[in-house]
């Protein structure tokens, strides 16, 4: 059973490292807050099953952390899929409304916000392995061995996953200059 000083002292160590990733995902500071706070709900609930033979508490912590991020974008676009027609509309007035993506990443300055709105927006877009690659990788600026510890997966994988998602990044940033 995990004591309230070592559950303290873990929150304390991985909170902002958590929330960052999940920001990455996300990219709204208040889902991303919401999401950290489930990452260490189940840190707490699950920490007698954590086995650091197989993973490092770091490693074992972003890797749930990655998949609460990534339910929560699936439960968003299920709700997105069903809730369509409807979220055009403001419900009390029915008046439409602009259903453009809003961005809302501390990390951007106004002047390059179209272009890495852009960018961010084709990232989101990627399928979710090559997502997390390029997340962990690029922005998160973690090895290509930490990387696989993380995803649980391959060296060579990883290197993949991030030369494809890299590839159609390139391709999409084209498509949408008009090159």
């Amino acid at each position: 059973m995990l004591s309230d000083q070592q559950f303290e002292s873990i929150y304390n160590e991985y909170k902002n490292l958590v929330f960052n990733m999940c920001l990455h995902y996300v990219l709204n500071p208040e889902d991303a807050a919401d999401i950290t706070q489930e990452v260490f709900v189940k840190v707490h609930q699950r920490y007698a099953q954590y086995d650091a033979s197989s993973a490092s508490l770091k490693t074992w912590i972003c890797r749930i952390a990655i998949n609460h991020s990534l339910d929560f974008l699936k439960a968003k676009k299920t709700k997105k899929r069903f809730g369509f027609i409807s979220a055009l509309f403001h419900p009390e007035t029915n008046e439409p409304i602009d259903s453009a993506l809003q961005i809302n990443h501390p990390g951007i300055v106004t002047e390059d916000k179209e272009g890495l709105k852009n960018l961010l927006l084709i990232i989101y877009a990627l399928p979710e392995n090559q997502k997390t690659a390029i997340i962990l990788s690029k922005i998160e600026d973690r090895s290509q061995k930490e990387v696989a510890e993380i995803m649980n997966t391959s060296l060579k994988a990883v290197e993949s996953l991030i030369q494809r998602a890299k590839q159609t990044i390139q391709k999409k940033l084209t498509e949408t200059e008009g090159l």
